[in-house]
């Protein structure tokens, strides 16, 4: 026993990394595999779950056209290519601030998320809901949620870059934006008859277990370079992130 705690003791390189992975598997090998294989066999609860929400939001909007109108307004607002036009910008203000190991972070974050996402659908290849008068129309594979997976990445990867420049406050601010947002997104994709529910869970766990993993995987990075170990839920991914990129705190060539 006392080896096995050795072994994941997070004050340590491998028992770091040990963590990582038994984290990441835990987020989206058991609840992703378990959604993935109700998916696939038809699981009459899930079925009965996604019929639901489908048939009974797509009634609403259909005979709402202001309600279906602004579900309309938030999916195409927060849109994938929202987000990653967001991360990219981030990302070339890390880099013009010399915060190199960030910007490579956020960058790795929402293109393997991305990338992960857009496997998924291709393996999986579940149909979209086919509803009688439609409010909205999305091509392509249903499983998981293309919309609520980005949302998730880029919510998640703005979060953890601002709570190290925020007070208390603004972390809270900050965290119920990127928790209703996400949340708000993958609804939206269900009301307007694109998406099933259990599409926008996956698209959430999926989003939640890519930013996790990869957090995780650079504070191992800030430990192994000397850097004080750091709670990324509530400093964010760096907290030396302020003194670094910030305008007051000057460029860092060294420091990233």
């Amino acid at each position: 026993m006392n080896w096995l705690r050795r072994r994941f003791d997070p004050q340590s390189r491998l028992g770091l990394r040990l963590t990582v992975a038994v984290a990441a598997l835990a987020l989206i090998g058991v609840p992703f595999t378990v959604l993935l294989v109700f998916v696939k066999t038809s699981f009459g609860p899930l079925t009965r779950i996604d019929e639901g929400a489908a048939h009974n939001l797509h009634a609403y909007a259909y005979s709402n056209p202001g309600f279906a109108q602004f579900m309309r307004l938030v999916s195409d607002v927060f849109q994938p290519w929202t987000w990653r036009i967001a991360v990219g910008a981030a990302v070339a203000w890390l880099v013009w601030r010399r915060a190199y190991h960030l910007a490579l972070w956020a960058g790795t974050t929402i293109t393997v998320g991305g990338l992960l996402g857009l496997a998924l659908k291709v393996v999986v290849a579940r149909a979209r809901p086919h509803l009688p008068d439609p409010v909205a129309i999305a091509p392509g594979a249903s499983f998981p949620s293309g919309h609520t997976v980005n949302a998730m990445l880029g919510a998640g990867i703005l979060l953890l870059l601002v709570l190290p420049l925020v007070r208390q406050r603004g972390r809270a601010v900050a965290w119920t934006l990127a928790v209703l947002i996400p949340l708000l997104v993958g609804f939206s994709r269900i009301a307007l008859g694109v998406h099933w529910f259990s599409d926008v869970v996956a698209g959430l766990v999926v989003g939640v277990a890519v930013v996790a993993a990869t957090c995780a995987a650079f504070e191992t990075w800030r430990r192994e370079v000397g850097r004080r170990p750091a709670q990324p839920l509530r400093e964010g991914v760096g907290p030396e992130t302020k003194r670094e990129i910030t305008p007051q705190g000057g460029r860092v060539g060294h420091r990233s």
